[in-house]
Formats: structure tokens, sequence, C-alpha cells
């Protein structure tokens, strides 16, 4: 019987995964294909197969052991370490202090190497002939326009962040901004670094990780987990011990990480309603926030990604375009363009000085605080969270990202959203600094009191459209927080799921649950506590950057091993009609006997 030879590890996976297993174990797909009769497809090829899922499951079948402790694993440790935080907070900052202190001191050169080799990796694959390879398979074809595509790309990636700290970065750096010479414009060195730290870099480790994922999915129809994307370069004896510690890794990041961050959006959500509104803060308001965020969250997650997630992406995209072009055409519009080409050129011109600074004059001594540090107050911190939320923002991307080639969703990744970014900084950042030296450097000291006060602080001094740009503001960062937690739901899913592909109620429950986390973080422990643990996650990202070397390395692997058998592989995973005619095929497309028994390796 005809079948895929199986030279390489990913075919030999594939094997040991359809021996022996059970159908409704492998519907793990985004995609049904209805492959019709010969009336309906002229010369397709005939198999016995009315419709299939795909990507088809092709991956390493879990033993229920291991499916066991990735179930019930991470919510031990989640409470265990909330436990541990809320009775003890100072405690507990101390330790993270100290852990922040040691990664700083130490492995500053670490994370400026990690972020090149992203950024390298990207390179290599948008300009090298692996860019044709199409996600999905050659016949595979985008499921979203372009529009929406990248709305989802940058709600889930940086949206809620940017909208803050497009303002507070600028503010606090416009006086220590380190390589880029002061001039005539102090506030010219803030921008830029804010560019960096939210531009081209940023997006390339989230970019590599979500093309590690995206390819071992759609086109060896692996589960999207970590693990499927990264053992397969380990030892055959490590793969399973080595399977669960990455996937629980993944799964410990994702809900620490989610639910910290749900925290802080209630907190960032009541700031701008007191800007307007008068009203106060407190453990009452958050509660209503986070519940009123949950619901749109568990709406959005129930609907599905193209009635609830693109929809709700689609309207933050409009609102951002209409906050940006009200600060534009209503503020210092001759100062912003300045800037802007100002600051655009800057960025150019020092972009592989700030890439390689590591900070070297304090690595030579001994930090008694990563406060010492202009990289432990920045770039590291910025580089570790943004390894710390790869997890759930990867593989979001990689999700939504089928039938495009590697070169399209490189550039679609990295370039488009940097674009946007710059964009969006130089407008808001420039009239940040415009207006705050216009007000005595009001916007400065409100930065300094509350970091996420800068922007409605900003926004009060534009004529005209201010109040309306609130009211703007303040509605993105709900909806903004709506499209993050819900890309982190999906994400969380498919992490916990596998291979059985989750339901809406159980993505409804996941945001229930990550809201709950974050309720009780504010209530018992207050904003202190929330601190703690997001920043506990954020440094937990240093271990978890060496399991997304190896992940990228299986990947590097994996494109320059793709011979014809790989090539065929993604055929029959992606496309039934390519079936050998004389395979039988089950409900899942996966080879059987005359009996509908799976085939065994052997038999192959």
């Amino acid at each position: 019987m005809a079948t895929p030879p199986r030279s390489s590890t990913d075919l030999d996976d594939a094997a040991q995964a359809r021996s022996g297993q059970q159908a409704d174990d492998r519907t793990e797909t985004p995609q049904q294909v209805d492959v019709g009769t010969p009336d309906e497809h002229e010369e397709s090829e005939p198999t016995r197969k009315r419709s299939v899922d795909l990507p088809r499951f092709r991956g390493y079948v879990m033993p229920p052991l291991d499916r066991a402790l990735i179930k019930s694993i991470p919510p031990v440790l989640i409470i265990a370490a909330i436990i541990a935080v809320i009775s003890n907070p100072d405690g507990a900052a101390s330790v993270i202090g100290s852990m922040r202190t040691w990664v700083t001191s130490g492995f500053t050169w670490f994370f400026v190497l990690y972020s090149l080799i992203a950024v390298a990796v990207c390179v290599w694959i948008a300009f090298s002939k692996v860019g044709k390879v199409r996600l999905g398979g050659p016949k595979a074809r985008p499921e979203h326009g372009h529009f929406a595509w990248y709305s989802m790309l940058f709600a889930c990636g940086q949206g809620i962040g940017l909208i803050f700290w497009s303002v507070a970065e600028p503010i606090m750096l416009r006086d220590e901004a380190p390589l880029i010479p002061a001039g005539d414009n102090p506030g010219e060195g803030g921008i830029v670094w804010t560019y960096f730290h939210w531009g081209l870099t940023a997006w390339a480790m989230y970019c590599v990780v979500a093309v590690c994922l995206a390819y071992s999915h759609h086109n060896l129809g692996k589960t999207l987990t970590f693990r499927e994307a990264t053992v397969d370069i380990l030892p055959h004896k490590v793969r399973r011990p080595a399977g669960v510690v990455v996937e629980l890794l993944a799964i410990i990041a994702t809900v620490l990480g989610l639910a910290t961050s749900f925290g802080f959006a209630s907190l960032q959500f009541t700031s701008g309603l007191s800007s307007f509104t008068g009203i106060e803060s407190s453990t009452a308001v958050w509660a209503v926030v986070i519940a009123v965020l949950g619901g749109l969250t568990a709406v959005s997650a129930f609907l599905g990604v193209n009635k609830g997630m693109k929809r709700v992406s689609e309207a933050n995209s409009v609102l951002s375009i209409v906050l940006v072009l009200g600060v534009l055409i209503f503020g210092p519009i001759i100062f912003i363009l300045s800037n802007m080409v100002q600051t655009f050129g800057s960025f150019a011109f020092n972009f592989l000085p700030m890439s390689f600074w590591s900070e070297a004059e304090v690595a030579t001594s001994s930090l008694d605080s990563w406060q010492d540090s202009w990289n432990g107050w920045w770039t590291v911190f910025i580089w570790c969270w943004v390894i710390a939320f790869s997890p759930f923002v990867a593989g979001f991307i990689a999700r939504i990202s089928r039938g495009r080639t590697l070169r399209e969703f490189i550039i679609g990744v990295t370039m488009i959203p940097s674009l946007i970014v710059m964009i969006w900084v130089g407008v808001v950042g420039s009239a940040a600094i415009y207006y705050d030296d216009q007000a005595s450097r009001s916007i400065s000291d409100d930065v300094a009191a509350d970091t996420s006060s800068g922007l409605f602080s900003m926004l009060q001094m534009v004529p005209w459209v201010g109040g309306i740009l609130l009211v703007v503001a303040t509605v993105l960062v709900a909806t903004y927080y709506v499209t993050s937690l819900d890309s982190g739901t999906y994400a969380l899913a498919e992490f916990v799921s596998a291979p059985k592909k989750s339901g809406p109620w159980f993505r409804v429950v996941l945001v229930a649950s990550i809201g709950s986390v974050a309720m009780l973080l504010l209530s018992i422990g207050g904003t202190a506590v929330v601190d703690t643990v997001q920043t506990g996650t954020i440094i937990g990202a240093f271990p978890f950057s060496f399991v997304i070397l190896l992940m990228i390395a299986n990947l590097v692997r994996r494109l320059r091993a793709r011979n014809k058998e790989i090539r065929r592989l993604e055929k029959v995973v992606n496309d039934p009609r390519h079936l050998p005619e004389d395979e039988l095929v089950d409900a899942d497309g996966l080879p059987v006997t005359a009996e509908g028994r799976p085939l065994t390796a052997s038999e192959e």
C-alpha cells in the first residue's frame, strides 16, 4: 500500500501517532474541506472521504498520564504561587526583585543576542527560497482578508500596551535616552527608543515563535502546541518528559500573563473613566470592570474567530485610526509631522547600535539592584515581557495565518505592525512631548504618579475634540483587552485540549477562570501583588527563552530538510485529493484497513 515514506523524524512520529489512536482524539483543525464527488470536482483523485478537517492530525499521541499532568499541575502551581504572594507580599516582592537583579546583571547580553537571533531568522526565512512555502500546503488560501488579519495581529500582540506606553515611554525617556544625541530636540531619544522597544525587534520575537508553531501545525499536521514544535530535535528518550515540561511552562505563562494583564487592564480602564466621569478607583469598581470586560470576552470567545475576535479587532482598528487622526489633525500637526520625519531617520541610523547595546560597563560591576541598570528598567524587562507573552500571542497568530506563504507571514507579522507602531508613537508620542513642554511638564508629573494616566492627560489638552478622544481611548482600552484575552483563551484552549478540538463553552470557562484569578489578586492583594506576580511571570521568561531557542533550531532543521517526502506529507495532511487512489481513509483522513481499523506502522 502506498503511504508517505518515513525517513524523517516528523514522519516517524506520524506513524507512531496513528497506531491505536481513536478518531475522536484526532479532531484538531481549523478548517473543514468537502472533497465532494467526481461530479462536483472534475479530475479530482477519488477517495472514500466526503469531507475532512484540515490539517489532519499526524502528531504524537500523548499518553493519558502526561495529559492528566498537563491539565492538573498548572492549576495547583498557580494557586500555590498566588497564595504565597498574597500571604507574604513583601517577601515575594523581595525574591522577585533579587531574581530580576540576577537576570539583569548576568544575562543582559543574552537577551540582546536572543533578539538578534529572532530578527536574523525572520530575515532568512523572508529572503530565502523557503519563503515560498505556503502554510497549509500549496493549495491553501488565506482564511482572513488583509485588513482583518492585520487587525487581529495587532490586537492580540500589542494593542493594549501600546495605548499607554506610546505616551508614558517617550515622556519617561525624554531626558535619559542612551545612544541618541540630544541635540536641539531632547524628546527625540525617548520616541526613538519607543520605536525600538515596540517595533520591528519585538514583533520579530513574536513572529519567530509564531512561524515555528504555524509550520508545525499547518504543514506537518501536528497539534498547535509548543511540545510538538520543539521536541523533535531532542533524543527520543527525553521527548516525552521534555514535552510535558515545555507544555506546562507555556500554560502557566499564559494563565499568569493573562490574569495579571486583566488586573492592570481594569486599573487602566478605571483611570480612563475617572478622566471624564470622576469615578474613583476602588475594589468594587475593579470588580464591575472585570465582570464587564470578562463578559464581553466570553461572548467573543463563544462566537468564535470570525464572528467574535475578528469583528472586535476590526472595530479596534477603526477606533485607533480615529484616535490617531484626531490627535494629528487637531493637535500640533506641524510639530508632529516634523518630529516624525526626524525620529524616523534617527531610528534608522541608530537601529544597529540600539540592537547590540548590552550596557557592558554595568556588566563589569556588581549590581546592588536591577534599578541601577538602564536596560534593567527597559530593554531587558521589555524583551522578557515579549518572551513571556509569546505563548498565547504566537499561538493565536499561527492559528489565523493558514494559507499565507512564509514570506508573506514574516512581512505581515513584522513589517506592517512595526510601521503601525511607528506611526502611532510618532503621532501620539510627539503630541505628548509638545503638550508636556507647553504645560510645564504636567504630563511628566502625571506619568510619574501613574503611567496609565499619561494618555488621558495628553488627550485632555487636544483642542475641540479632546473629550471625544478620551471616550474613544477608554473604549479602546476595553476592546483591545477583550481581543487580547480572547486570543489568549484560544491559544490556552489549544494547549490544554490538544489533540482534541476545544469547544466554545470550554473557552468561556477559561475566560471566567482567568477573570477570577485577576479579581482575587486585586481584591486581596491590591495592585502591589498584581505587579509582583506579573514581574515574576516576566522574569520567568528567562528559562522559557531556551525552549524557544530549541524550537527555532527545530524549525530551521525542518525547513532545511524539506524534501519531496515532506512536501508529499504536506499534501496528504492538507489536501485529501492527493491521497493515493488505493489508500482507504477514516473519518479523519488517516489510513485504515478495509475493516476500518487504523494501520499500524508495520502494516504501512
